[in-house]
């Protein structure tokens, strides 16, 4: 089955109300600012979501670097900078 509700292309592996389905999706919404399409999976009791984008959301990269979370070194001095360019990376 397939629904368009707030803008936001819905499928769905069976038939379900359509209160059902805009209660995914008002949920979705609330969630993912920019939610494109939902596909629900009906398997029993159970409902498997899958959700997308309507454009590419930006990645920033975390890591944690001697005890601090951070996305990028800019704000490290020297020594933390010396410390980071001295670690082993590891391959994965």
């Amino acid at each position: 089955m397939e629904w368009q509700i707030d803008g936001v292309a819905v499928t769905s592996t069976e038939a379900l109300e359509e209160d059902e389905v805009r209660a995914y999706v008002d949920l979705y919404q609330e969630k993912c600012p920019g939610l494109y399409a939902l596909n629900l999976k009906v398997d029993g009791d159970f409902v498997d979501v899958e959700y997308r984008y309507d454009q590419d959301v930006p990645f920033e990269r975390i890591r944690r670097i001697t005890g601090y979370l951070v996305g990028t070194l800019d704000r490290f001095n020297d020594a933390k900078r010396a410390e980071e360019s001295d670690r082993v990376k590891h391959n994965v």
